[in-house]
């Protein structure tokens, strides 16, 4: 696989570089240069296979060039050892539950694969690197459990201070070891923001190799495709099309999903379902992307005001806002719409949602209902209800049980650095670092 920035064509890099890189120099965003098609008989069968043997064969597909077979299915063998239940909740109305991995979020799809994945890299240069990483929420704890104790990677992952779960905070301040945990005193994109101009920073560069585990690392795309397709297939045999309903912030998970149709998976439209931090909806009706500071809402992993991955988006339909619009809807819901769906869901269906699940569900019904669409709709639901217990408990009215996993996390002491949201405050930190001792 050969990459390009998708703010100069004319740079190419393999996988390897960009992997590592995580941005280009010119402080774009990696694309490939090429998104090969499955075969007609991977999707005849798709319905047969496992979702490792699906995600082997997407894999194999993008990368294969890159990575022998056999260590390509040893990666997916590591990383698919969960499973992603594809559940009815009303007619032609289907949640793909994401949640089933060790940080109780879909990001463990991307942080097991992309650790994995250095990890092969690595093995062969015998390297050491430095992950950094900014978290609205779920990235940090999906990336501090898929690296944790991995050798010759050390991890610092800066979250907005007071504005993330309880839980979501333990799970990334209890781990210690490799994985270290920094409070920015400002939003998640001051956080995003910081970890871009360190990658840009000839100094902190010179002296450590720095790489990222955002999205925006190409790394975490690859397997945030896997499960639309294990999805498709749950469903193939009710022989209607597809439609996903995403809940977006940074828009990495969406990027999978259009990765994969790219690939030829079938599906028939996608709903960008936003809080009201809607800058991508606002694009799709008046043509004009504008960020904006994050406004704070129960959907927090979605608080973003400036979204990495649009640049990605636009690049997969050539800067051409018709051909985005052909394939995507955007959908935005506020906090009150979100809780009453929440509310009204559990009351009908004995369903818990989360609030980003919730608006993502929000998303598709519009959708069906303007669209007058009888196809098979699936939102995602990106984390389990309990990393959200204060809110989903008061909106339902009822105490939820925290999976044991969670228990032990709560129980844990958090460990973490109060940071001052500039870049001179962060290479101070980086340079002389304090050895967490957890």
């Amino acid at each position: 696989m050969k990459l390009y920035s998708t703010k100069n064509r004319a740079v190419e890099v393999s996988l390897e570089e960009a992997v590592f890189k995580g941005l280009p120099d010119d402080n774009g965003l990696f694309m490939p240069t090429f998104i090969p098609k499955l075969d007609e008989k991977f999707f005849s069968n798709i319905d047969k296979l496992s979702f490792q043997e699906i995600a082997y064969g997407v894999t194999n597909t993008l990368i294969g060039s890159d990575i022998p077979s056999s260590e390509i299915k040893k990666i997916i063998s590591d990383v698919i050892t969960f499973d992603a239940p594809v559940i009815s909740i009303e007619e032609n109305v289907h949640v793909l539950e994401l949640f089933h991995g060790p940080s109780l979020a879909f990001k463990d799809f991307g942080a097991r694969f992309m650790a994995r994945l250095m990890s092969y890299f690595l093995e062969k240069k015998k390297r050491e690197i430095n992950i950094l990483v900014a978290t609205s929420g779920d990235t940090g704890s999906a990336v501090a459990q898929g690296f944790f104790r991995m050798p010759g990677i050390k991890v610092t992952i800066l979250y907005p201070s007071k504005k993330v779960s309880d839980i979501q905070e333990k799970q990334l301040t209890t781990l210690g070891n490799n994985i270290t945990a920094l409070e920015v005193d400002g939003t998640f994109d001051d956080c995003q923001r910081l970890v871009k101009e360190a990658f840009l920073d000839k100094e902190l560069n010179q002296k450590m190799m720095l790489t990222s585990a955002n999205s925006i690392n190409i790394s975490r795309l690859i397997p945030q495709s896997f499960y639309y397709f294990h999805a498709y297939a749950k469903l193939k045999n009710k022989n209607k099309p597809v439609v996903f309903s995403v809940p977006s912030g940074n828009f990495g998970n969406l990027c999978g999903g259009l990765i994969a149709k790219r690939m030829g998976l079938p599906i028939e439209k996608f709903i960008a379902s936003t809080n009201v931090n809607d800058i991508v909806p606002q694009y799709l009706l008046n043509g004009i992307f504008q960020p904006r500071p994050s406004v704070k809402t129960i959907s927090n992993a979605m608080d973003v005001g400036n979204p990495s991955n649009f640049a990605r988006l636009l690049a997969l339909y050539d800067n051409d806002l018709e051909k985005v619009k052909n394939d995507l809807k955007g959908k935005r819901y506020t906090d009150a719409e979100t809780a009453k769906a929440i509310k009204e869901v559990y009351a009908s269906q004995n369903y818990i949602m989360d609030p980003h699940g919730a608006v993502a569900y929000l998303g598709l019904k519009g959708y069906l209902k303007e669209s007058g669409s009888k196809a098979n709709g699936v939102f995602l639901a990106t984390a389990h209800p309990s990393k959200f217990i204060e809110v989903v408990e008061e909106i339902i009215g009822k105490k939820i049980e925290l999976p044991e996993k969670l228990k032990e996390t709560v129980r844990k002491e958090k460990k973490s650095t109060l940071l001052h949201p500039d870049l001179k405050s962060l290479k101070s930190f980086l340079l002389q670092p304090v050895e967490n001792t957890l």
